[in-house]
């Protein structure tokens, strides 16, 4: 007979590995937006129990990729040029702020996480079309954007950051993962990190603001071109 902590854990596991793998299919379009989720279809998909499916879609409700509405279940969350606007706006001004208090608070330890996760995402070969090759770029992305603001030691700030970049990678899922990108995104990253490694937080959050802005721009174009005008 399994333990009680036992029990609570291995619920916590089965919820988590759930919500990875919706999370998965939202960010690659396999559950499209404004799509409304079936709970007892998924419940009998991943055969699990009511608690652990409701447990999972909580926590990407929480990372705002789901929309929880009383009586009416759960959605995909809708996409927009005014929430990407937002969205990008949001990063523009929070990951500077946590950039510079990373280079305040950072040692040796953040410099060498910082220049390392750079070299993997160098190293990381991105396939416009090609899901594996794409899906393997964004987490090493994800991970260099994490490594340059993980000092910051401000614990909201990193969770709202986390939720902003979960919206963020859908958009770029959905309407870049098969574009070739005409930047140089290589060399944004590599000046960010040379700026920041550098302490010189003033280059390094101008850097990343005009980084983080040029994406966006890139992501509105696809999406209006995209969008039905009702939906703009």
């Amino acid at each position: 007979m399994r333990s009680a902590a036992g029990s609570g854990k291995s619920k916590a596991t089965v919820a988590g590995r759930v919500a990875d793998e919706l999370r998965e299919a939202i960010l690659l379009g396999r559950l499209a937006p404004s799509t409304k989720l079936k709970l007892d279809r998924l419940r009998d998909e991943y055969g699990i129990s009511v608690s652990s499916l409701r447990e999972a879609v909580t926590r990407l409700v929480a990372d705002g990729l789901l929309v929880a509405e009383e009586q009416k279940g759960y959605t995909v969350a809708p996409i927009s040029l005014a929430n990407l606007d937002e969205v990008t706006r949001l990063r523009m001004e929070l990951e500077p702020l946590a950039l510079r208090g990373a280079i305040a608070n950072g040692g040796l330890d953040w410099e060498t996480d910082v220049t390392a996760a750079l070299y993997r995402l160098n190293h990381t070969i991105r396939v416009p079309g090609d899901e594996a090759s794409v899906e393997a770029w964004e987490v090493a992305h994800n991970a260099f954007h994490k490594a340059l603001i993980d000092r910051c030691d401000m614990p909201l700030l990193l969770s709202f950051h986390r939720t902003l970049m979960n919206m963020n990678d859908r958009y770029r899922r959905l309407f870049l993962a098969s574009a070739q990108d005409q930047r140089d995104v290589s060399a944004e990253h590599a000046a960010i990190a040379a700026a920041a490694t550098s302490r010189d937080a003033e280059a390094a959050s101008a850097l990343l603001a005009a980084h983080i802005e040029r994406t966006g721009q890139a992501l509105r174009q696809r999406l209006a071109d995209t969008l039905p005008a009702a939906l703009r």
